[in-house]
Order: C-alpha cells, then structure tokens, then sequence
C-alpha cells in the first residue's frame, strides 16, 4: 500500500493539514505516516554521555507519545484501523528529516501545513518548504489553515513542458478518486502569439498518456501573469492548484522575482500541489 507522510509541528495549521491529508489518505486508500521532528541540544565532553543518552531516549518517548496523543484528538483513537501510523525522531534539520522519510518509505505524497496564509513569501521560500519542493521524490503539498477537504476543481499551470505531461497524469489518479475536474491552464502574455496552438499540441500529448476525461485546457491572456492565474482561482473557486517545479526556473521561483506577494495571496488560501521535475 502507498504511503502519504504528514509531517506535524502541532500549530493550529497542522491541525487543519492534517485532516486534510487523513481525508486524502482515505480516499486514495493509502497509509498515512504523521511524523514530528525534533533536535537536541549540542552537548561536548565525556561528562554529558550519560545524561545525554538518558535525554535522548526519554525526549523520544515524550515525542512519540505528544505525536499519538495529538493525532488521536483530531483524528479519532482507532489510528489503526484508518491506516494511520505514527513516529517522531530526531534530526538537526526538518526537511532534511522528512526527505529520509520519504525515501524509506517510497512516499505517494509529502503534506505539510502552510505556516501563514498572508506571508505567502516566507512560506514557500523558507528552509522547509522550498527544500522539500527542490528534493522532494513525490509530490508535496502544502495546505493552508482555511483549506476545504473538498476536492472538486484542480488547476494544473503548465508552460508546456515535457515533464508537465507525466504530473497530469499522476494528479489525474488523485482527481479520479474525487471525481474532481481538472483545468490545464496556460497564462500567456499576448493574444497573437502561438498559444493555442501550442495548447492544442500540448492537449494531444497529454491525452496520448492520460485517460481521465475530466480534463479541460485554457490559455489565459495577460501581461500580468500572476495576476491572471490569480484571478482565475479566485473566480471559479478552485480547490487546489497544482504546477512543475523546475531546477533553474521554476514557477514558485518566478513567483518572488518581483514584488507580487500581495497580489497572489490566493496562494496561500488554496492548497498547492508541487511536482518535481526530476521525478518526471
């Protein structure tokens, strides 16, 4: 059975987050892992080897048993028979932590919560967030507080890319399970370009891989392309907007190159979907 990984800092966010990824992990018939990750502090000399690993074991006691309790309240007690199972540990850093998870266990889906819903620039460009969005081997979600479990209407923003092809595919056996629609959306910034035409290219490629019917294709035309997608989302009350995150220019990456956190607070409203492009 696949695994999602839920990664928990027990804030009130994580607290929506993580009845989200239960939600998720139930409809996709998957094992849902909740992991915390915790450091200890730095201790040098022979004098602290023994009080340090005494430290160790009753800090990953306590964690373990804060990790169960917290999901028991929001989740219910029968973690076992919904498939949940939990495990906290140490590590220095979190994202390095939760990317060992993910390689243990072969991860469908990493899911974490969104630390603000208004600094939408710290949230996706801190340590945890950008580091899992770069490495990660599956898809990550980042879900925000006011997130609905609701799963009814994905945009997907593509710029026509190779790898785009084989992450509709993967969110399209998410969307089957929600009988969700999905919109592949292209912002281009001039209606006399070659933008339909490439969506009609792009449109055959897809469909050659992808036989999930829901599935419609819009190009959008503004010179403010954040904007644009922001409106759009906005407009037609999407429940999740999923994109490729690319190496050297990826589109979160674009996202802060100019002053545009204001206008695309959306973001921070709408849970996001990210896919590696080295995975594809």
């Amino acid at each position: 059975m696949k695994t999602i990984i839920f990664a928990s800092d027990y804030s009130k966010n994580a607290v929506t987050a993580l009845k989200y990824a239960s939600g998720l992990s139930s409809k996709l018939g998957t094992n849902l892992l909740v992991i915390h990750i915790y450091s200890l502090p730095m201790m040098l000399g022979l004098e602290f080897d023994i009080f340090y690993d005494e430290l160790e074991k009753t800090t990953l006691k306590k964690h373990n048993t804060k990790l169960k309790n917290f999901c028991k309240k929001h989740l219910g007690k029968d973690l076992a028979g919904m498939n949940v199972k939990t495990e906290a540990f140490e590590n220095l850093s979190v994202s390095h932590g939760i990317l060992a998870k993910a390689v243990e266990h072969k991860a469908f889906m990493i899911v974490i919560g969104m630390k603000k819903e208004s600094a939408i620039k710290e949230l996706f460009m801190g340590d945890t967030s950008m580091s899992l969005i770069e490495k990660a081997p599956c898809p990550v979600l980042l879900v925000p507080k006011s997130a609905s479990e609701n799963l009814k209407k994905i945009v997907y923003a593509t710029d026509f890319e190779q790898e785009d092809i084989g992450a509709i595919y993967k969110l399209s056996q998410i969307a089957n399970k929600f009988g969700a629609k999905i919109t592949v959306v292209h912002i281009a910034p001039s209606i006399n370009g070659d933008a339909n035409i490439k969506m009609d290219w792009f449109k055959e490629m897809v469909e050659q891989k992808v036989t999930y019917k829901k599935i419609k294709f819009k190009v959008l035309f503004s010179e403010v392309i954040f904007g644009a997608l922001k409106a759009y989302l906005d407009s037609n009350k999407i429940d999740m907007v999923a994109m490729l995150e690319r190496e050297k220019s990826g589109f979160l990456k674009k996202l802060f190159q100019r002053d545009m956190v204001k206008e695309m607070e959306s973001f921070g409203k709408i849970p996001l979907l990210s896919f590696n492009e080295a995975n594809y």
